[in-house]
């Protein structure tokens, strides 16, 4: 080794971190550009987890998935199923070659996305104007949320079993929403807050008209008038807001960015870019792998992962409970020997905002796909850190493959942090780690990837499926 040259040694000593592009042809770069349009179309369609969940299996019956029979036969290799849970979170399953006691591979992403929910009684008027009152939901920059436009979708269930869903304000022609700021010249006051009560909670009050109902002398005629054209166009009351779900999501078209059209600019990349390429390489199983294939599209992460939806309940748990069972196994079997990769995004590099990460440890635009070890925050609270041996799996199986990827941690030790559904999936006993894209502006109301790096989460899931 002495007889090699400074150079030489670099080459065979080195990790280095390049742009992607370098070591792709232009067929290559086509392919994922290609790709990503199909992504676009879906970023921009599907702008909560409950529009998420119904594009899935809409598109997961049309390429021949079946709903799960839990009390049925057990399933043949290359049969494909699915479970929808409770409109929110979906699951879908190709049955592989060996036995499900030797382990499932389970691709788990979520589908919900920061944004502004409505309170249960959102509607009042003050002051010559209609507002919806609102509770933020998942980890927002709240000053981020006004002065820009909002469409409203969600679903109302009424009394009698009914429901109405409602996407209003995508469309050419309707109408948008709005969270109004304070104008710079009268600031001052607002300018003297701390960063992060510069727009307070309670202050995200949604404009939705202005106009009073006419020829009448009742009081709140602005509240009236808009929630008659609300029982005109949907058929609901005010006391149907309190069994409703309905979100305020940016109004933003999904674009190409940059001159070059490398990236790609739109609302909820944050965790979407990572459950497209899951939910797409699932479908592109040809035929049966040796492993049975799970890809996850779960609800409730950017809050805590809880609830029924979410992936800190049993849901998944049960749905492998019920395949081991139809095979003679226990749930437990199957778990211990099984490998997940949690589809979630890092947060790339940004040299703008430098201070934030330790750049030896970051991943890159147009790096590939992002390996990260580890989250949560502080002293690794609130991860489950991926065993040494994960690590060396995963990235043999990448490297082996024509993979291209890169690792990471989120930002400097003790910058901050977060999460991801990981922990949770590896508390079932199952070998766990993070595998996503990397993404700049996460959490904003407009985030920005790049187009190989989704292409390559696709081909690692779709290479952790079938190889």
């Amino acid at each position: 080794m002495s007889e090699k040259s400074a150079k030489e040694l670099k080459e065979l000593l080195f990790d280095k971190k390049e742009n992607g592009v370098d070591f792709m042809s232009d067929e290559e770069l086509k392919v994922c550009d290609d790709f990503c349009e199909g992504y676009k179309e879906f970023l921009f369609k599907c702008k909560t987890e409950r529009e998420v969940a119904a594009w899935a299996e809409e598109t997961a019956i049309a390429a021949g998935f079946k709903p799960f029979n839990e009390f049925g036969e057990p399933l043949k290799a290359g049969e494909k199923v699915y479970v929808m849970n409770r409109g929110k979170s979906i699951m879908l399953c190709v049955k592989g070659k060996r036995p499900i006691n030797e382990g499932v591979r389970i691709s788990a992403a979520h589908i919900d996305s920061p944004r502004i929910d409505l309170k249960q009684v959102p509607v009042y008027e003050d002051s010559n104007l209609a507002f919806f009152k609102t509770h933020y939901y998942g980890g927002i920059k709240k000053y981020q949320w006004t002065a820009i436009p909002l469409s409203l979708h969600g679903r109302i269930c009424k009394n009698d079993g009914t429901y109405v869903d409602i996407c209003l304000g995508e469309a050419a022609g309707e109408p948008k929403f709005c969270i109004t700021d304070i104008l710079p010249h009268l600031a001052n006051e607002q300018y003297a807050r701390k960063s992060g009560d510069l727009v307070k909670g309670e202050e995200l009050n949604v404009v939705i008209g202005s106009r009073p109902f006419k020829d009448d002398s009742e009081s709140e005629r602005i509240k009236l008038n808009i929630l008659k054209l609300i029982y005109e166009k949907y058929g609901v009351v005010e006391r149907d807001f309190l069994s409703a779900e309905l979100e305020l999501v940016p109004a933003f078209t999904v674009d190409d960015v940059g001159f070059d059209r490398s990236l790609i600019g739109g609302y909820g990349h944050d965790d979407r870019v990572c459950a497209y390429p899951a939910f797409e390489a699932i479908l592109d199983i040809d035929e049966a792998p040796e492993y049975t294939a799970i890809t996850v599209l779960t609800d409730k992460e950017e809050i805590g992962s809880d609830g029924n939806t979410g992936l800190n309940s049993s849901y998944m748990k049960y749905f492998i409970e019920d395949l081991a069972r139809l095979e003679g196994f226990e749930g437990r079997d199957v778990l211990r020997h099984s490998k997940c990769l949690s589809a979630d995004v890092n947060a790339a590099y940004d040299p703008t905002w430098a201070f934030a990460y330790e750049k030896t440890n970051s991943c890159f635009i147009n790096g590939g796909v992002c390996v990260t070890k580890f989250t949560g925050s502080r002293g690794k609270s609130g991860t489950s850190d991926a065993s040494a041996e994960m690590v060396s799996w995963t990235k043999a199986l990448l490297e082996n493959n024509g993979v291209l990827w890169q690792s990471s941690e989120l930002g400097r030790v003790d910058a901050g942090g977060g999460g991801t559904v990981a922990m949770y999936v590896a508390n079932l006993d199952v070998d766990t780690i993070d595998v996503g894209v990397p993404v700049l502006s996460m959490h904003a109301p407009y985030e920005i990837v790049s187009k190989i790096d989704v292409y390559m989460a696709y081909k690692a899931f779709l290479t952790f499926f079938t190889k």
